[in-house]
């Protein structure tokens, strides 16, 4: 079991979203302090003051695909707030609603850097440490596009796709060590964040931030190895693996999943 209370927990892209949320209820479970990083100044303050109500909470300006950067700031973060005992790879962007042939180079680019590329930045300089002290907790957001093929987000998707490979590959990495450093790859369905503003679905519900933000640090808690939800996207899951691609085609339509992003807007 990992431990939220009395630990300090970095947050990547922490000023936003479910970010923010998880540092609060991470600071109202005990947390010893709550390191954001994020690319928004004004998100950053605002999250500082909202926050500060609850515990220590510090900010840092950092752009996760910048790996000098990211060096740079890890050092400085362990340096003025101490070792970092959870890291939840959280920072992400999507370019929604376009087919693969309407991207440019560049929304292929930011998208894997900051999706794909960041988390194995960010958690390569969290790893060793956590390794020397035979403890910590690595949780990386994915989503449920990197399990089900999705029209018009075909990037988001390979982005997402490329965390869980990755993580669950660490995961399994330090079980066969023995390490008492444990992963987490967590894989929801849309969230009604900003991020995926005017997404509508049929049948399967979007996730309510408080209730996603709630159910991750309890997987961490419980150092579970992968936490995907609603419970009926696991049925889709299964029926993938035993349906023909083309009744699968046809499920999603009919669930309505390719067709989610038909009225997409994302954050402003």
């Amino acid at each position: 079991m990992t431990k939220i209370k009395g630990r300090t927990l970095l947050i990547t892209g922490g000023a936003s979203g479910i970010g923010r949320i998880m540092g609060r209820m991470a600071l109202q479970r005990g947390a010893k302090k709550v390191v954001v990083w994020d690319i928004n100044e004004d998100n950053i303050a605002a999250t500082e003051s909202e926050l500060n109500s609850f515990g220590e909470v510090k900010g840092y300006k950092v752009d996760v695909a910048n790996t000098e950067m990211v060096k740079q700031m890890f050092a400085l973060t362990t340096k003025e707030c101490g070792d970092v005992d959870i890291l939840i790879n959280s920072a992400g962007i999507i370019t929604g609603n376009k087919t693969f042939a309407e991207q440019s180079q560049l929304d292929i680019d930011r998208t894997m850097a900051i999706n794909a590329t960041a988390p194995m930045t960010v958690a390569l300089q969290a790893l060793p440490p956590m390794l020397e002290r035979n403890v910590g907790h690595i949780c990386n957001i994915a989503s449920a596009a990197g399990f089900i093929a999705n029209p018009r987000m075909s990037i988001y998707a390979a982005s997402k796709w490329a965390v869980i490979g990755w993580s669950d590959s660490l995961r399994v990495e330090l079980q066969e060590a023995k390490s008492n450093v444990h992963v987490t790859t967590i894989a929801p369905y849309y969230i009604s964040t900003g991020m995926f503003d005017g997404v509508r679905s049929r049948i399967i519900p979007i996730l309510k931030p408080e209730w996603v933000a709630k159910k991750i640090l309890n997987a961490i808690e419980k150092n579970k190895k992968i936490s995907s939800w609603p419970l009926g996207y696991h049925l889709i899951r299964t029926l993938q693996a035993l349906l023909p691609l083309r009744a699968l085609d046809l499920l999603c339509k009919v669930l309505g999943i390719y067709n989610a992003l038909d009225h997409f807007k994302g954050r402003k």
